[in-house]
């Protein structure tokens, strides 16, 4: 069936029924400071470097946003299009006191610095970091990214865990931004879902999951590497995967430290999967004896 195409008139009565809302103000009239958190958003540097001193990140698109806050995370502003504000009027009205900025799709570009398809917006508070210890206590599988830098395959990760029954993903100090633009949107907010953290020190934190009981793997194509079905039949009930950044793979002296390492059998001369493919190849062959 066609999709009714939207009048003038119903245009008009949907841009009534959001302006109507005390907390909506018309993005034009808005000042630097009220929308500080949403400009320059193509600049990967400014925003990796400003957005965990600011203490918030962003969510694009009504689906995410919605993730966002089923999560528990709170919305300190939103900057919407006109075309999508009715779309998330519910949740303009839940957050009364939170700033709703909306304009047009032009407005949003000139201060974003780029298109958006689904022209909304929310800057977001970031969640108080959980202690390591509280996260992997009851854990049974954990995934570990080692310096992944790509802000792409870090949130193709996260969906492959979310999929997959990883309970818990800790990144180390040098990894991507989870919680980055573009990590987000890939991971279609399953970032929101799965909990993770940022471990202080590494790789001495493997001690300290060897002390919980978690047999370590680490994925890197060495000659006595179990292959992923052998380390699969061990049948191991807690167990930490450990992925290395794309190009150089892992530290040695993480390679020292982990129990294990693992490959993935390759076929027609392939000697390696990126390393978000790899993830989901080893997240499912290694999941939790009763998911299987």
């Amino acid at each position: 069936m066609a999709k009714k195409q939207l009048t003038q008139e119903d245009l008009r009565q949907r841009s009534e029924r959001v302006h109507a809302l005390p907390n909506v103000h018309p993005l034009k009239n808005a000042t630097p400071t009220d929308t500080r958190f949403f400009t320059s958003l193509t600049d990967v540097k400014l925003r990796i470097t400003k957005e965990s001193e600011w203490g918030i990140y962003i969510a694009e698109s009504s689906k995410v946003i919605r993730r966002a806050l089923t999560a528990g995370h709170l919305p300190h502003s939103f900057m919407m299009s006109e075309k999508w504000a009715e779309d998330l009027l519910d949740v303009l009205q839940q957050h009364p006191d939170t700033p709703a900025y909306v304009g047009t799709e032009e407005d949003l570009e000139a201060i974003t610095g780029f298109h958006l398809h689904r022209g909304a917006l929310a800057a977001m508070h970031r969640p108080t970091p959980t202690p390591l210890d509280d996260l992997t206590r009851n854990a049974q599988r954990i995934a570990i990214l080692e310096d992944i830098v790509d802000h792409t395959n870090v949130g193709a990760i996260f969906r492959s865990a979310a999929a997959l029954d990883v309970d818990v993903v800790l990144v180390t100090p040098r990894c991507a931004d989870p919680l980055y633009r573009r990590s987000i949107r890939v991971s279609m907010g399953t970032v929101f879902q799965v909990p993770w953290a940022r471990v202080d020190s590494w790789p001495d934190a493997l001690e300290e999951l060897h002390e919980q009981g978690f047999t370590t793997a680490a994925l890197a194509l060495k000659d006595d590497s179990l292959t992923l079905s052998e380390l699969s039949a061990r049948k191991d009930e807690k167990l930490a995967l450990i992925l290395g950044t794309e190009g150089h793979g892992l530290s040695p002296k993480t390679l020292a430290t982990t129990q294990h390492t693992v490959m993935i059998p390759m076929s027609h001369g392939v000697d390696s999967l990126n390393v978000a493919a790899a993830s989901a190849v080893a997240f499912w062959e290694t999941r939790p004896q009763q998911q299987q």
